[in-house]
C-alpha cells in the first residue's frame, strides 16, 4: 500500500510541476486529490504584509493581515504555513532554501478612509507570479479581500474556489438560554442571532446564505421563524400550527421548504413556501418523519422515519413520491446531510452505545465510519466544497463544535466556549 501511495505521489508531483510551468489547472487538481491533506501538505511562506510608505518596518497591521491569510489557507486542509519567525519575516528569503513551494507577497497603503492591498502568489521554484490581485476597500472591510485572495489561490491549485467566506450557525446555551449564534470560520467572530430567552433549535441557512429559518419555543409552542441576517426585515413566524413545527430544510432553489408538522396528530413531512403556505403533505402516518435533507439537484430528499420500528434514513423521489430505505446497519440512524456534490449522505448512527458519524452513497451500499474515538458525534453538516463536515461532539457532558475532513483523519475543535453548542449548519459560499 505504501509503495502504491509513493508512486502516486511521484506522479502527482510531476503533474503539479507541469501545471506550475504553465499548462492547465487540471494537473494541480490531480495532485491535491491524491494527497488529500494526508500524504503531503503544501508548504507556503506568508511573511507580514508591508506598508508601502515604510516598507522596511514590521507593523502589527501587516502581521495580522498575513496571519489571517495564513489561517484561511490552512483551514482548507492541504496547506501548511512556514512560521514567519523562522525567517524573521524577511521577504528577501530564498524560499526554496527553507522548503517553501510557494510564497505570498503582500503590501498595503492606507489613509483614514480606505486601504489598498496588493497581493501576489509566487511559485518559489521559478520565482514567478502565479496570481496577482489589487483590492481597494475600507479598513472596516479589509478582511474580505484577504479571504477572497485565499479562495482565488485555492481555485488556482484545485480548480474549485475556496470556502474562506463561509459561516456556521449553531445553538448554544452560553447566555443561559438556547439561542442561535453564527461564527465566521476564519476570523472566529461570533454573532448572536436570536434573543428569545427560550429554546431554539435547527437553524438552517437559505441557499444564498442571507436568511435563517429555525424553531423557537418562546411563544410556548415550537414554531418556525424566518430571520433576515442583514437585519433589514423583522423576524417573522411562518408556521405556528398546534404541535410541532420543526426541522426545516430549504430546497436548493429556495422556493420551498420541507418541515415536520404534527398538526394532524402524526409527525409528518410537509412541503411549504418560505412564507409558510402548505403546498402538499409528503408523508402520511407511516411512523414519525423528520430531519429532511435535499439532494443538490432538488429531485430527491433524505429523511428519518421510524416506520420500520427504529429510526432509519429513507429517500423520497419528489416526482413519484416513492420512498426507499437507505440504512440497514444499526438500530438508530438519524440527521442525514446530503453532500453538496451529491455523492454521499452523512448521518449520525449509534454504534456500540455511542453516536458516531457515517457516510453512505445515496444508492445504498455499506456505510463508512468517520469518527472512531470516545465521545458522541452528532448533527453533521457539509462544507460547501464537500470536503469537510461540521458536527457537535460531546465529551464529559460538554458539547463542542468540531470539523473533520472527509477522509476522517482527525477531529478539529472549532473553538472553546463556555456552555454547549449543537445543531450546526455550514453556510453556502457567501458574497464578499
Amino acid at each position: 500500500m505504501q509503495t502504491k501511495l509513493k508512486k502516486l505521489l511521484v506522479i502527482s508531483f510531476l503533474l503539479f510541476t507541469t501545471f506550475i510551468c504553465g499548462t492547465s489547472a487540471e494537473a494541480a487538481r490531480v495532485y491535491l486529490d491524491i494527497t488529500s491533506a494526508d500524504l503531503r501538505k503544501l508548504p507556503i511562506a506568508v511573511p507580514a504584509f508591508t506598508d508601502k510608505t515604510n516598507p522596511t518596518a514590521l507593523t502589527q497591521q501587516g502581521k495580522e493581515m498575513a496571519d489571517l491569510l495564513s489561517k484561511a489557507l490552512v483551514f482548507h486542509g492541504f496547506i501548511s504555513i512556514i512560521p514567519p519567525e523562522s525567517y524573521n519575516n524577511d521577504r528577501a528569503t530564498d524560499w526554496q532554501s527553507i522548503g517553501a513551494d510557494f510564497s505570498i507577497s503582500g503590501s498595503y497603503e492606507s489613509n483614514l478612509k480606505e486601504v489598498v492591498l496588493e497581493l501576489r502568489f509566487i511559485d518559489a521554484q521559478n520565482n514567478r507570479m502565479v496570481l496577482g490581485k489589487r483590492y481597494r476597500t475600507t479598513w472596516q472591510n479589509h478582511t474580505s479581500p484577504i479571504k477572497k485572495f485565499c479562495d482565488e489561490i485555492i481555485l488556482q491549485l484545485t480548480g474549485e474556489r475556496g470556502i474562506s467566506n463561509t459561516k456556521i450557525t449553531y445553538v448554544t446555551d452560553t447566555t443561559g438560554h438556547k439561542e442561535v449564534h453564527m461564527v465566521d470560520v476564519i476570523s472566529k467572530q461570533i454573532r448572536q442571532v436570536t434573543r428569545h430567552k427560550s429554546i431554539t433549535a435547527s437553524p438552517r441557512f437559505s441557499p444564498d446564505g442571507t436568511k435563517l429559518i429555525y424553531t423557537s419555543y418562546h411563544r410556548g409552542n415550537p414554531n418556525l421563524y424566518l430571520t433576515d441576517l442583514s437585519q433589514s426585515k423583522k423576524t417573522k413566524a411562518i408556521s405556528w400550527y398546534s404541535g410541532l413545527n420543526v426541522a426545516p430544510a430549504w430546497s436548493p432553489d429556495a422556493k420551498t421548504l420541507i418541515t415536520t408538522l404534527s398538526k394532524d396528530g402524526n409527525p409528518d413531512l410537509y412541503l411549504m413556501t418560505p412564507n409558510g403556505k402548505i403546498l402538499k403533505r409528503l408523508t402520511n402516518n407511516e411512523g414519525a418523519n423528520i430531519s429532511s435533507s435535499w439532494a443538490p439537484d432538488g429531485k430527491r430528499f433524505a429523511f428519518v422515519s421510524d416506520r420500520s420500528g427504529s429510526p432509519q434514513i429513507y429517500i423520497m423521489n419528489m416526482k413519484s413520491k416513492r420512498v426507499r430505505r437507505l440504512t440497514y446497519e444499526g438500530n438508530e440512524n438519524t440527521t442525514p446531510s446530503w453532500s453538496p456534490k451529491g455523492d454521499l449522505i452523512a448521518y449520525t448512527g449509534r454504534d456500540n452505545g455511542n453516536h458516531h458519524l457515517f457516510t453512505i452513497r445515496p444508492d445504498g451500499g455499506s456505510p463508512s465510519k468517520l469518527t472512531k474515538y470516545w465521545g458522541n458525534y452528532e448533527s453533521p453538516s457539509w462544507s460547501p466544497d464537500g470536503k469537510q463536515i461540521v458536527f457537535s461532539r460531546t465529551r464529559n457532558q460538554k458539547k463542542q463544535l468540531c470539523t473533520i475532513f472527509l477522509e476522517g483523519k482527525g477531529v478539529i475543535p472549532l473553538f472553546s466556549l463556555k456552555g454547549n453548542q449543537g445543531y450546526p449548519q455550514w453556510s453556502p459560499r457567501l458574497a464578499y
